[in-house]
């Protein structure tokens, strides 16, 4: 867990503070060091597996945003993260869209060849995490939530915030894991069904980055079609 920690925290120093995976990795750092904490102090039944699959999945944030070929969960707030019309709680959304819609379930299905196990086996740990990712929700809201007088009615944010879901999100990576481990032994069919993933996140997180303030807009979520 040290090495992904250390990690972020290279890219808290190296990206300019509004950047949009700056602003993803931030609030991330954070929860990251609690659950860190949290598995040193026997917050986890079984400390070793918990922090593989934490390990594993924060790894998958960290390739996608230092490699020159991201999947296509990860582009839309690589192309978008300086983007003048779009929020920072839009960055953050998409970067824990793109985690958890596509990277989690990868990292249960990767978890489970290292340690030899089922996701069944995994299954505390998984709703464990997700706990804490709970936590990494709450905090972008909390950090990054305009002020009431911002945030109205009538502002296309308020309908971005109500059109993702966390619970959704977690519950269809729990699902996409369990779906990639029966494809094991099938190695065509995971890897179209992957692709299939990694293009539906990624149009989601498109979506939630479409420029909300009255400047200069990009494509919006209909580049993706």
């Amino acid at each position: 867990m040290e090495a992904v920690l250390a990690r972020m925290r290279v890219l808290d120093e190296r990206l300019p503070a509004q950047d949009g995976v700056a602003v993803f990795n931030r609030v991330y750092l954070t929860v990251t060091q609690a659950l860190h904490e949290r598995i040193g102090h026997g917050g986890f039944p079984d400390p070793e597996r918990a922090e593989t699959l934490s390990v594993r999945f924060a790894e998958r944030y960290l390739t996608a945003v230092e490699s020159e070929r991201a999947p296509a969960c990860w582009r839309p707030l690589l192309q978008y993260r300086r983007h003048p019309g779009v929020r920072p709680l839009q960055h953050a959304l998409a970067g824990i869209n793109a985690h958890i819609g596509h990277d989690l379930a990868l990292a249960v299905v990767s978890t489970c060849r290292v340690l030899d196990c089922t996701p069944t086996a995994l299954e505390a740990d998984f709703h464990r995490v997700g706990d804490t990712l709970v936590s990494l929700e709450e905090r972008i809201r909390e950090d990054l939530m305009p002020g009431p007088d911002l945030l109205e009615v009538a502002d296309p944010l308020t309908h971005l915030l109500g059109s993702w879901s966390l619970e959704r999100a977690r519950a269809g990576a729990w699902a996409a894991a369990r779906l990639l481990w029966t494809l094991r032994r099938s190695p065509d069919l995971a890897e179209e069904f992957e692709e299939s993933l990694d293009a539906g996140v990624g149009l989601v997180g498109r979506c939630l980055l479409t420029p909300t303030e009255r400047r200069p807009s990009g494509r919006g979520c209909l580049a993706a079609w």
